[in-house]
């Protein structure tokens, strides 16, 4: 399932195409995903202008604001295990071998006749910048419409807690969230009402980095041990977003092209290789931790 490296990147991908622009036209191809589409939302969509497109934890928000005014609205789109956000400009290709547009002159319009969908594409709309599809095989992405003045009461963000890559988060804040806590380091940072965004591949890769058992009780973390996590998180993530997140299965940033940081993993899939801490000479291990798969130095990592 994309991670926050991921869904910033194409929320990066969408911007040029999205942000300050009017969508021209909108179309949903059924009622729901995981579950259903807002009541006319595609309607809703359609003449919209957007503002701004942002992001919390795993979910891109795109501020939008009606032409006849009045209070704005944010969509909001989990993009689930499959779900992408593709983005052609003027006929070109989509990125996965299929044409989003046939061939014409799209510079008036992007003619809703002229769009191809593609198997899978639930969701499509254009700008003057080009056609932007929502493509998700599986169906386990959401989308929803919500009040922008009350995007924090949203029930999927309203419990988060700070952003990793933000003032919020830092030593301090998460020492103060460790504290007498029992459970493992690697469940807690999980937790997205302790940290939000976290992920599965990037704990493992920032725990191994800042040298911490996945097993390891939370709060027997030194002060130290919390200094060195909380900048050894951030700096994975913005490692990762500058190499355009992880391709593993599904993901593609929204032109199409893959992720390339699964490359630089030294810890996360790599059961039974060495570790590649220089001097360690240790081997990665996997275990399973409440139903995930932690992968781990256990030489290195204490």
């Amino acid at each position: 399932m994309p991670e926050l490296p991921e869904v910033e990147t194409v929320r990066r991908g969408l911007e040029p195409a999205l942000a300050g622009r009017r969508i021209q036209w909108a179309r949903a191809f059924r009622r729901d995903l995981r579950w259903p589409l807002p009541d006319r939302f595609a309607e809703r969509l359609e003449g919209a202008f957007i503002r701004a497109l942002s992001r919390r934890s795993k979910y891109l928000l795109i501020e939008l604001e009606r032409p006849e005014g009045g209070d704005g609205e944010t969509w909001i789109s989990h993009l689930g295990m499959s779900g992408r956000f593709i983005v052609s400009a003027h006929g070109d290709e989509r990125g996965d071998g299929a044409t989003a547009t046939v061939p014409g002159n799209f510079a008036l319009g992007h003619n809703e006749a002229a769009a191809r969908r593609g198997a899978h594409d639930h969701v499509m709309l254009a700008t003057e910048a080009g056609l932007v599809v929502y493509n998700d095989p599986r169906r386990f992405g959401a989308m929803d419409l919500w009040p922008t003045s009350e995007i924090d009461a949203h029930p999927s963000l309203a419990k988060l807690g700070p952003e990793p890559l933000s003032d919020a988060f830092s030593a301090e804040s998460l020492a103060a969230g460790l504290a007498g806590r029992r459970a493992p380091i690697k469940s807690l940072l999980l937790d997205q009402t302790l940290v939000a965004g976290l992920g599965n591949i990037y704990v493992c890769e920032a725990l191994w980095r800042a040298g911490v058992s996945p097993f390891r009780a939370a709060g027997a973390l030194s002060a130290t041990d919390a200094a060195r996590l909380a900048d050894d998180v951030k700096l994975v993530l913005q490692e990762a977003i500058a190499a355009g997140g992880s391709s593993l299965r599904d993901y593609r940033q929204a032109d199409g092209a893959l992720g390339y940081f699964q490359h630089a993993f030294a810890v996360y899939d790599r059961a039974g290789l060495p570790c590649k801490r220089p001097g360690c000479g240790g081997e990665v291990l996997r275990a399973t931790q409440s139903g995930r798969s932690s992968f781990y130095c256990p030489r290195c990592q204490i």
